[in-house]
């Protein structure tokens, strides 16, 4: 048993001083509001928040960051280098690349990540003897680094859509296809969770997936936790019209698959329509605030997202930044643009988005909050930095950054402690890392 004692704890009712907890076998034992330290106790100075999920991550878009701001363009052009990142990866490259990266989420308070993973083959397609050779780099990226991982195994068809349907897939692409649901969903099969690890399913898009294949998507899934981005740009939404005659949450809405399991990435560009159908089915939406500025991708409609009944959820998607806290902020600072309001969302909604929520997003209903019987994953931010000092902790999202985040657990293992994550200099094996995969041929 490890005992704890913090200023400052962020409960399920709200934030609290003078928090007392216990960690026995990895999850809280007992938790104690207003209680005075004992000998012992590990004393936590700052505010304790309950760990912090990334709901949507690409792992090997990180190699682009700083990369791609020079000669402008917008999300497709972006793409076209993202894809060139692709032919340099292998089991090996990706394996080291995706632990300096989740090592890189750590640090920054994330405990939990969910892996959108497309990148399945060997470049022209060719399986790997291991046909799970690169969601199996994910994983033991995951341990190592010291995170929870959800792999949202992806199933990839098609090469885009268009008016007149469906593309092949290009030279790139036929890395990612499987050929079709069924050969996509016997490979899923042979992973298996373990107790960090979990494996979810996802639809890449209504672009890449025809509408004719999202029914069997559904029945193969049924019971899972499944994502799709949905509506990231308005191209997207205006060939899904012209050739389907509806919106993309329409067509997954229409084959079963929008259910309170289901989560829309981005969400960006939705009808009202859309925005009650996603309510009413209690289904979640994943907004990447960085990204989706970075990419000139739109404002999505969190407010009335939330207000219609859909839950809300926190990515850091191609990594342009990777701190949740900015995450977190980015979700009401959109709205303020949009509406010339503050204060559009309650501190604790933030904290649901940004922690309980993003786990139940990724198939972990006992995690992300400071509760007994939770598991004890929970990070420390530091209200002494130049950033945080003079701060209420009640606000502690809107000051704190991830160089204030001072210590990391997971199930009670502690992975960041002083700011210092337990492999080391995360810089270097990030340097390293890229300077493999932009050096691999």
């Amino acid at each position: 048993m490890t005992t704890y004692w913090a200023e400052h704890a962020w409960l399920p009712t709200g934030l609290a001083t003078d928090v007392r907890f216990e960690v026995v076998d990895g999850r809280f034992a007992a938790v104690h509001r207003k209680a005075r330290p004992v000998a012992g106790d590990e004393r936590l100075h700052g505010v304790v928040l309950p760990g912090l999920a990334n709901a949507h991550s690409h792992a090997f878009h990180r190699a682009l960051r700083g990369r791609t701001h020079v000669d402008g363009g917008n999300f497709w052009t972006w793409r076209d280098q993202m894809y060139a990142v692709t032919r340099h990866l292998t089991p090996e490259t990706y394996f080291a690349l995706a632990r300096a990266v989740f090592a890189e989420m750590a640090l920054a308070g994330t405990t939990a990540v969910g892996e959108f993973h497309y990148l399945h083959h060997a470049p022209g397609g060719k399986r790997y003897n291991e046909p799970n050779a690169m969601g199996h780099a994910l994983l033991a990226a995951a341990h190592e680094a010291g995170i929870r991982l959800t792999l949202l195994d992806t199933c990839y068809l098609a090469g885009g859509l268009t008016g007149d349907g469906h593309l092949p897939l290009d030279e790139v692409q036929v890395r990612f296809s499987d050929g079709d649901v069924d050969t996509w969903a016997a490979r899923v099969a042979a992973l298996e969770p373990s107790l960090t690890t979990r494996i979810g399913a996802a639809v890449h898009s209504v672009r890449a997936i025809p509408r004719d294949q999202l029914e069997p998507m559904a029945q193969v899934t049924r019971g899972r936790i499944v994502h799709a981005h949905v509506s990231e740009q308005p191209a997207e939404n205006l060939a899904t019209q012209m050739y389907y005659g509806a919106t993309p949450t329409a067509l997954l809405a229409e084959a079963g698959l929008v259910n309170d399991r289901f989560t829309a990435v981005h969400a960006t560009h939705l009808s009202d329509d859309d925005i009650r159908t996603l309510g009413r089915q209690r289904a979640t939406a994943c907004f990447c605030p960085t990204t989706e500025r970075d990419l000139a991708d739109g404002i999505g409609p969190a407010r009335a997202l939330a207000d219609a009944g859909a839950r809300l959820t926190l990515g850091s998607d191609q990594h342009a930044v990777i701190d949740p806290f900015e995450e977190v902020r980015g979700l009401e600072m959109h709205e303020r643009l949009t509406s010339n309001e503050r204060g559009r969302f309650a501190s604790d909604e933030l904290m649901r988005a940004a922690s309980v929520d993003g786990y139940r997003s990724l198939g972990w209903n006992d995690i992300g909050e400071v509760a007994e019987g939770q598991v004890a994953d929970f990070v420390l931010v530091r209200t002494d930095t130049v950033n945080t000092v003079g701060s209420k902790a009640t606000q502690i999202l809107y000051s704190a950054t991830r160089s204030d985040v001072d210590l990391v657990v997971v199930g009670g293992r502690v992975v960041v402690r002083d700011g210092q994550h337990e492999l080391g200099d995360v810089a270097d094996l990030l340097s390293k890392a890229l300077a493999d995969v932009r050096e691999h041929r």
